[in-house]
C-alpha cells in the first residue's frame, strides 16, 4: 500500500486532490495557506479535510518506519523470508504488524523458553498433532536432569503450546473481536476510600467526586468518553479499581472448537495450555490493548470538544479599539484598576478598596469616575473572579458624565499570563496584578489577540484535558489557534510576537524579527516591505503575506485577504472597468458585473477569483460579532440563593460531550445535561449552544453539599 492509496482509504477524498495537497505539504506549505490560496490545486478542500490528510500522512509515515524496523530486526535473526517480507509490507495498521512481529520479538526469560532449552519442543509438537493416544508414555521419553518426571515434561510442553497459541494471529483476532463486542468495564471502590455509611462522611472529599463509580459496570463499547476518562482518573488517583470482564468460558469454548480436532489424551493438555495462555498471556495483553484503544478514542473525543470550545472562545466577539478601564476585583487585597488606550497600551494603574474589610466604596466610586473622565473611557471590563459581582454593583452605582459600557470578562488563564515570560517582557516594571488587569481589559478589546499569549490548556474550556494524550492535545490546539488567527488576519503594525507567531509561515523567531524591525524602522506601509525583515525569505512571505494586514497603507489591497500574487488580477479588473483601484474596492455594484471567466488562467480559477471578489466587496471586514453587554440576576449572589424553577440569565462557559456549563453569576457553574438541552435527541451539544452565548436557564435542582446545580435550557 502506498501513501496515496492509504490516504484515499482513510479520507475518502479524490485521488488528485490528495496528490496535489501532499505535494504542497512537502513544499512546506501550511494548512491555512493551502486551503485559502491553493483551491484550484486541492479541488477546493477545506482546512478540516487538509488537516485529515496531514494526520493520516503522519500515521502512514509512522507505520512505514515501524515496518522497516521490524524487517531489519527479523532479518538480523536470519528468519526473514520473501513471504514474511510481503506480509509485513502489506500491513495497513500497527496492530496487525505487531501481531506478525510477536513470535520474533526478543523476550525475557519465559516459561516456554525454559521448556525449549529442556528439550520439550518436540513433545509440544506431538501434543498439537493430536494423534497420540498415550501421551504420558511419550512424555516419559523426554526426561533428563532438568525434567524429573512426566508431569514436569507435560507442563513444560504446555508452556510452549501456550506461547504458540498466544502468537497465533487468528486466536488473537478472535479474542479482540469478542472483547470489542462484549467486554464490560467494572469498577470497585478501594476499601480505604469508601464512605462511612454510619456517619455519611467521606474519608476523602476528592473521592466523593467519583462516588458514582464506587460500584459501576457497563459495556465498554457504550461507555462515553467523558465517563471513561473520569473512571481512569479515579483509578489513577487510587480511589477505585478497574477491571475488564468477559464471558471467558464461552470464549474459550469457541477457540477450542477451532483448534481441537480430535478427542484423545492430547485434548486435555491443549485445553489446559489454552486456559493458561488466555489467563497469563492473551487476556492481559488484549484487554490492555482494548482499554488503550478505548482511551485513545476517549482522548480524541475530549480533544475534539476542547478544540471546538477553543475555536469559539478565540473567535469570541471583540469590542474593538476602545479606551478601556479594566478591574481585577478582590476583597482584602483590593481591586487593581488599569486604564488602557484604544491600542491596548497601559496609561495608568492603581488600587481601590471598596469591599470588606476596608469598605472604602465612596473613595472607589470617586476614583473610577475621575479616571473615566481623565482617560475618556468608553468601556469598563471587570474580571469574573472573587468579588466580581460586588464590583459590578459598585460600578453600576456610579453616575458617569459619559456612561461607559460595563462588561464582565472571564479571567481564566489571566494569572498564567501575568506570571509568564511574555507578560514580563511586555511589562518589566509592573507586578503580576497590573499585568493580570491589563490582560482582562485587552480580552474585552480583542479576545483572540490576548488569548494566544496563554497556554490553551490553562483557559479551562475542555473536559479532562490533563488526562488525555498531551502531545496530541497540543498539536490539535495549536492547529485551532493557527486556523483562528489566519481566518481573522493580523495587523502587522500592532500585533504582539505571540499573535504573529501563529500567522502562516511565520513562527516564533520570524515574529520576533518582525517586531524588532517594526520597533527600529517604524510601521510597515506596504506588504512588500515585509520582505526586508531579516531571515524572512520568499517562502515565508508567500505563506504569510495574505494573512498580514496593513491599515492605511500605500496599497488599499494590503488591508485585505487578497494575496499579493493576485494584485495584478485586481489591477487588471480596475483597468478594464476604467476606474481607479481604490474605487473598485468596496464597490459591490461594479464587482458583481465582472465576468470572472475572463480572468481564469492555468493557475487561477473560479474558486480563487470568487474569493477575491468576496474580499473586495468587504475588505478587511472582521468576521467576528461585536461584544454585547450582559447582566446577571441581581438577586442571586451565591448557590444558597437558588430555588428550583427559577429562570436566570447565564453565559455558556464550557461545552462537553455530556452537556454544557453555564455561568449564572456565582462561584459555581451550573450544568445543562444533554437531556435538558432539547425535547429531541441531542447528537452534538454545539448544535444547540455555543461558547460565550447568552441564554436563559431554568434551575432544576441544587445540591449544596456537593456544590452541583442542574439546569435546563429555557425555550423562549
Amino acid at each position: 500500500m502506498n501513501l496515496y492509496s492509504y490516504l484515499k482509504k482513510n479520507t475518502h477524498l479524490p485521488q488528485n486532490s490528495i496528490k496535489n495537497t501532499v505535494e504542497l505539504l512537502n513544499e512546506d506549505c501550511t494548512v491555512p495557506f493551502i486551503s485559502r490560496y491553493r483551491k484550484e490545486k486541492t479541488g477546493n478542500l477545506d482546512e478540516v479535510q487538509i488537516a485529515a490528510i496531514v494526520q493520516f500522512k503522519t500515521q502512514f509515515e509512522t507505520l512505514e518506519k515501524r515496518k522497516s524496523a521490524v524487517i531489519n530486526a527479523i532479518q538480523e535473526q536470519g528468519a526473514l523470508t520473501d513471504e514474511l517480507r510481503q506480509k509485513i509490507t502489506a500491513c495497513a495498521d500497527l496492530i496487525t504488524l505487531e501481531d506478525i512481529y510477536l513470535p520474533f520479538k526478543k523476550k525475557r526469560k519465559t516459561k516456554a523458553e525454559t521448556a525449549r532449552k529442556n528439550g520439550l519442543e518436540p513433545l509440544a509438537k506431538i501434543i498439537m498433532a493430536q494423534n497420540n493416544d498415550n501421551i504420558e508414555h511419550t512424555a516419559s521419553q523426554y526426561l533428563n536432569n532438568k525434567v524429573q518426571n512426566k508431569d514436569e515434561a507435560l507442563e513444560g510442553a504446555r508452556h510452549i503450546i501456550a506461547e504458540w497459541l498466544n502468537e497465533r494471529i487468528s486466536i488473537r483476532n478472535q479474542i479482540r473481536t469478542q472483547l470489542e463486542r462484549s467486554a464490560m468495564i467494572t469498577t470497585k471502590v478501594v476499601g480505604t476510600k469508601k464512605e462511612d455509611t454510619s456517619t455519611a462522611l467521606s474519608t476523602s472529599e476528592k473521592a466523593q467526586k467519583f462516588r458514582d463509580y464506587f460500584d459501576w459496570s457497563e459495556a465498554l463499547k457504550r461507555c462515553p468518553s467523558h465517563r471513561l476518562l473520569a473512571i481512569l482518573r479515579a483509578e489513577k488517583e487510587g480511589i477505585i479499581r478497574v477491571k475488564i470482564e468477559i464471558d471467558t468460558d464461552a470464549l474459550l469454548s469457541r477457540i477450542e472448537d477451532r483448534i481441537i480436532k480430535s478427542n484423545n489424551a492430547c485434548t486435555l493438555h491443549i485445553q489446559l495450555a489454552l486456559a493458561d495462555a488466555y489467563k497469563r498471556l492473551l487476556f492481559p495483553s488484549l484487554s490492555n490493548e482494548l482499554l488503550k484503544n478505548a482511551k485513545e478514542k476517549a482522548d480524541d473525543g475530549a480533544i475534539n470538544v476542547f478544540s471546538k470550545n477553543l475555536k469559539q472562545l478565540l473567535l469570541g466577539a471583540p469590542l474593538g479599539e476602545k479606551r478601556i478601564l479594566a478591574i481585577d476585583p478582590g476583597f482584602k487585597s483590593g481591586c487593581k484598576v488599569v486604564c488602557l488606550n484604544a491600542q491596548g497600551d497601559l496609561e495608568h494603574n492603581e488600587n481601590i478598596y471598596p469591599h470588606p474589610p476596608q469598605n472604602k466604596s465612596t473613595e472607589a466610586i470617586k476614583k473610577i469616575s475621575s479616571l473615566c473622565d481623565a482617560y475618556k473611557i468608553e468601556a469598563i471590563a471587570i474580571g469574573n473572579g472573587t468579588a466580581s459581582r460586588e464590583t459590578e454593583q459598585l460600578v453600576k452605582r456610579i453616575h458617569f458624565k459619559n456612561p461607559p459600557e460595563v462588561f464582565v470578562v472571564s479571567e481564566a488563564g489571566a494569572s498564567i499570563y501575568s506570571a509568564s515570560k511574555i507578560a514580563r517582557e511586555e511589562f518589566p516594571n509592573y507586578d503580576v496584578t497590573v499585568r493580570g488587569s491589563v490582560s482582562i481589559g485587552r480580552r474585552l478589546a480583542d479576545p483572540l489577540a490576548e488569548l494566544v499569549k496563554i497556554d490553551a490548556k490553562s483557559i479551562g474550556v475542555g473536559q479532562y484535558q490533563h488526562d488525555v494524550d498531551q502531545t496530541k492535545l497540543q498539536t490539535s490546539l495549536d492547529r485551532v489557534v493557527e486556523s483562528c488567527v489566519n481566518a481573522v488576519g493580523v495587523n502587522i503594525n500592532t500585533a504582539s510576537v505571540p499573535l504573529l507567531s501563529y500567522v502562516s509561515g511565520i513562527g516564533p523567531k520570524l515574529a520576533e524579527n518582525i517586531v524588532a524591525y517594526r520597533n527600529e524602522n517604524g510601521a510597515f506601509n506596504d506588504r512588500s516591505t515585509i520582505k526586508k525583515v531579516p531571515r524572512l525569505g520568499g517562502k515565508a512571505f508567500e505563506q504569510g503575506a495574505g494573512f498580514l494586514r496593513i491599515k492605511d497603507g500605500k496599497n488599499p489591497l494590503d488591508d485585505s485577504a487578497v494575496h499579493p500574487e493576485s494584485y495584478s488580477i485586481v489591477k487588471q479588473m480596475a483597468k478594464d472597468k476604467g476606474i481607479p483601484l481604490s474605487d473598485l474596492i468596496g464597490n459591490k455594484t461594479e464587482l458583481q458585473k465582472i465576468d470572472l471567466n475572463t480572468y481564469c488562467t492555468e493557475t487561477v480559477g473560479l474558486p480563487t477569483l470568487k474569493d477575491i471578489i468576496d474580499e473586495l466587496e468587504k475588505p478587511g471586514l472582521d468576521r467576528r460579532e461585536k461584544a454585547k453587554v450582559f447582566t446577571f440576576d441581581q438577586n442571586v449572589r451565591s448557590i444558597s440563593d437558588l430555588r428550583d424553577g427559577q429562570l436566570l440569565p447565564g453565559i455558556v462557559n464550557n461545552i462537553t460531550n455530556f452537556g454544557c456549563f453555564v455561568d449564572i453569576g456565582i462561584k459555581e457553574s451550573g450544568l445543562i445535561h444533554v437531556s435538558n438541552l432539547s425535547d429531541t435527541f441531542v447528537k452534538d451539544v454545539n448544535e444547540h449552544v455555543s461558547l460565550q452565548q447568552q441564554i436563559i436557564v431554568k434551575v432544576l435542582s441544587v445540591d449544596i453539599p456537593r456544590k452541583r446545580i442542574q439546569l435546563a435550557l429555557h425555550k423562549k
